[in-house]
């Protein structure tokens, strides 16, 4: 095998790592590494050397999870027609990375001190600039800053993924869900 093929097979079998680690931490977010290693099906020694404890595997979930969601921005297409319509894609595109994104909001060291990292500014400029662009359109409220409809919504997909996790809601109800209850305290009324 050359040098080349090597380093696609390591990257693969990282990738596959990470995506065991994710759907164990999703389900058992106080999982230890030895239980990760067992979900990923390799040794902790393998693990170790991929990931030099919990805080790098944390922190490569991280990369992992925000460039999925940043992936479902785009593909959202959140800056085109209706400000609703978008915010109803964005939670359908969200949806296979909810999990993931359930287990990251949960992660403390994330959101604090100096490290961290820029993916998560991009995503709430992103979520924020649809709620603004919904407001300017008229079709969302004034009252409620696009910052908070944007922590909403984070709360909105981690609560959804951890509800669909534990068989509370059907996975097929996930974005109906979301989008019925965020837009539902969003959209501007009429004044009787």
């Amino acid at each position: 095998m050359s040098h080349v093929g090597y380093r696609c097979l390591m990257a693969v079998d990282r990738e596959q790592v990470l995506r065991s680690a994710a759907a164990l931490l999703t389900r058992k977010s106080t999982a230890t590494m030895d239980e990760v290693a067992r979900a990923a099906g390799i040794s902790r020694a393998t693990l170790h050397r991929h990931f030099a404890g919990r805080d790098a595997l944390v922190r490569a979930l991280e990369a992992l999870g925000i460039a999925e969601c940043e992936a479902a921005l785009k593909g959202a297409r959140t800056d085109e027609g209706p400000a609703a319509d978008a915010v109803r894609r964005l939670v359908l595109a969200m949806e296979p990375s909810a999990g993931l994104l359930a287990f990251l909001y949960t992660e403390n060291q994330l959101f604090e001190g100096e490290e961290q990292n820029e993916g998560w500014a991009r995503m709430d400029a992103g979520f924020t600039e649809l709620f603004r662009r919904g407001q300017e359109s008229g079709e969302f409220r004034i009252d409620l800053t696009p910052a908070w409809l944007t922590e909403a919504l984070y709360g909105l997909l981690a609560s959804g993924a951890w509800a669909v996790t534990e068989g509370r809601v059907a996975r097929n109800d996930f974005t109906h869900m979301i989008v019925e209850l965020l837009l539902g305290g969003a959209l501007r009324r009429e004044e009787p």
